[in-house]
């Protein structure tokens, strides 16, 4: 295999925890692994892992269009190595926007996807996790872009979490038909259609609402890129806050130990350290975006998802099951 290139400059941790993490992540998985970034930077911190020269740095606070101007920044030049056929992957920890930008513009759509979308795995205790698309690449969609949505988190789920037949759920407020706004209810027309899922392998299973996310119901959550990104963030703190009061009350009692070792496998199921990241799906290339507080945990399981993905061959698998524009 190719190496992965980690962007060594993206996140909050960066570089130290990113640099940790892809270390570990060479030595654990077996997979080749290229640092991009300053190498002023990461002297001392290397190992011996090579390096890819990038003299500039995409900040979290800056727009995603800095990829235009910042040619020598960290993220486009792990994008180009995709491109080039320097890296079989690109994983960063940064800024959301320019990851994006950067893939999008360097390695390119998938033919016939209209908009890449963020395919994020949201834990479901004691089962595979629920795919949800998009989470926050395009706020505006139009119901085309859904149908495709759907098709590419199906394959996604099939190849990661070995689902045969995924069933994709529309979010909506209410599981009939005629509930939603415009862009559900003429999406839900076009996923009843003959054959909208056939080349996914997938099965339409009607609107789900958001109580529905994180259960064994369904497994590819479709949406667009706003209400995604307001949902995922809704999850993520509602579940911080309930686990942060749990062991408040905990630490009160003479039985907090023994709680605490019981609640711990579950902790972390919700760990988003353990996830690998987020997959941009219908760029033309493998490009893995971890959360910007990343450690160096994350970055190993961010590893792994790029290299089974590349294993799986599933940009390929993708070109395959979208549908024509």
């Amino acid at each position: 295999m190719l190496p992965i290139a980690v962007d060594a400059m993206g996140g909050d941790n960066a570089p130290g925890a990113i640099v940790d993490g892809a270390r570990q992540a060479a030595a654990q998985l077996d997979v080749p692994v290229v640092l991009v970034g300053r190498p002023e930077d990461l002297e001392g911190r290397r190992g011996d892992l090579d390096v890819l020269p990038a003299s500039e740095v995409i900040g979290m606070a800056d727009p995603g269009s800095s990829v235009r101007t910042r040619k020598d920044s960290s993220l486009v030049r792990a994008a180009e190595a995709v491109r080039d056929g320097k890296a079989s992957a690109m994983v960063s920890a940064g800024n959301t926007g320019a990851t994006m930008a950067s893939a999008l513009l360097r390695m390119g759509r998938v033919k016939g996807v209209a908009r890449p979308a963020i395919a994020t795995p949201i834990p479901v205790p004691g089962s595979t996790p629920t795919v949800m698309l998009d989470a926050g690449a395009n706020a505006e969609c139009q119901p085309p872009w859904l149908v495709q949505f759907a098709q590419m988190g199906a394959v996604f789920a099939r190849e990661r979490y070995g689902i045969a037949e995924p069933r994709v759920g529309l979010l909506s407020i209410g599981e009939e038909s005629s509930k939603g706004n415009p862009l559900v209810k003429d999406t839900y027309a076009l996923l009843t259609g003959p054959g909208a899922l056939a080349r996914a392998g997938a099965r339409f299973v009607g609107n789900v609402e958001g109580r529905d996310i994180m259960t064994d119901d369904v497994d590819v959550v479709v949406t667009d890129g706003f209400t995604g990104n307001v949902a995922l963030k809704t999850l993520e703190g509602g579940m911080r806050t309930l686990i942060r009061s749990v062991l408040d009350a905990l630490g009160a009692t003479p039985v907090a130990d023994e709680a605490v070792g019981a609640l711990m496998p579950l902790y972390a199921t919700f760990d988003p350290d353990q996830t690998g990241g987020a997959m941009l799906l219908g760029v033309d290339g493998v490009c893995i975006i971890s959360h910007g507080s990343s450690s160096a945990t994350a970055i190993v399981n961010a590893v792994r998802v790029a290299k089974e993905m590349v294993e799986a061959e599933v940009v390929d698998r993708l070109r395959s099951a979208v549908a024509p524009a």
